[in-house]
């Protein structure tokens, strides 16, 4: 794989600039040596790990990993951009929002995760929460934008409030531009006053109302915290698929027609 990531060796990038995104959130943008474009395939992710060794381990005293997806687009010159959340109980990311610009982040990678092929599929249907928006947003950036794309895709995206939605004014921004072939429907666990979308957690009654049966030539990407990964389509095992189960296939899909990111 020709470009500036290694898929076998972690490589140092320098801490270029920090963008506040929301109240726990923020792009953080990485530069790429001599300008080059991250030419990561569609769909892949990065794992990453604290430059110093010293500064980011578990309990037994191993380098933490963690994956991300890259929100910048593989073609983008001298950059690469990740959407982090701080979680409180997670070190990556307490890690990676304590960094300054100029710091450093060693990067693996690419990883595939889902060869995507234009035209493969008629519809797609991406359902998910909080972070797991970025391997969605990746396709769906590199899917409609091409000329040639006919698949339709749908997201049901879920949040905790009106203010953790990721991403919001870009996928906003999509749907506006691709009105026949995009559609978003978005939840909340806690809606305000204002809030006129639907609420909670992910249902059947969501996926039968906003995707429909399992009758087309259709593919499920699912994505978000594994407790609602596992109530969608059973757990991963891992980087592995898992076992096959949950709503899904409660509604008559099938292991071939999901893929759990």
């Amino acid at each position: 794989m020709s470009g500036p990531l290694d898929p076998q060796n972690f490589v140092a990038l320098k801490l270029k600039k920090i963008t506040p995104y929301n109240h726990n959130a923020s792009k953080f943008t990485f530069e790429l040596p001599d300008n080059q474009a991250s030419n990561i395939p569609i769909a892949s992710c990065i794992v990453v790990k604290s430059t110093d060794a010293e500064a980011l381990k578990d309990g037994e005293g191993k380098p933490i990993i963690r994956p991300y997806t890259p929100i910048s687009t593989p073609d983008t010159p001298g950059e690469l951009t990740l959407l982090i959340k701080r979680y409180e109980a997670g070190n990556a990311s307490k890690h990676i929002h304590s960094l300054k610009v100029g710091d450093s982040l060693s990067v693996k990678g690419p990883i595939a995760k889902f060869p995507y092929k234009i035209n493969e599929f008629d519809e797609v249907a991406f359902i998910g929460g909080g972070t797991g928006i970025a391997p969605f947003y990746q396709v769906l950036t590199y899917a409609l934008g091409n000329k040639e794309n006919k698949t339709k895709f749908k997201l049901i995206f879920s949040n905790i409030t009106e203010k953790d939605i990721l991403l919001r004014e870009e996928l906003d921004a999509l749907k506006a531009q691709f009105p026949e072939t995009f559609d978003i429907v978005y939840l909340v666990d806690q809606p305000s006053e204002q809030w006129t979308g639907p609420s909670g957690y992910i249902t059947a009654e969501h996926i039968k109302k906003y995707v429909g049966a399992p009758l087309t030539n259709i593919k499920i990407f699912v994505c978000g915290p594994p407790p609602q990964v596992a109530s969608l389509a059973g757990a991963k095992d891992g980087p592995k698929q898992g076992v096959f189960g949950g709503i899904l296939k409660d509604l008559g899909y099938t292991e071939e027609q999901v893929f759990k990111f």
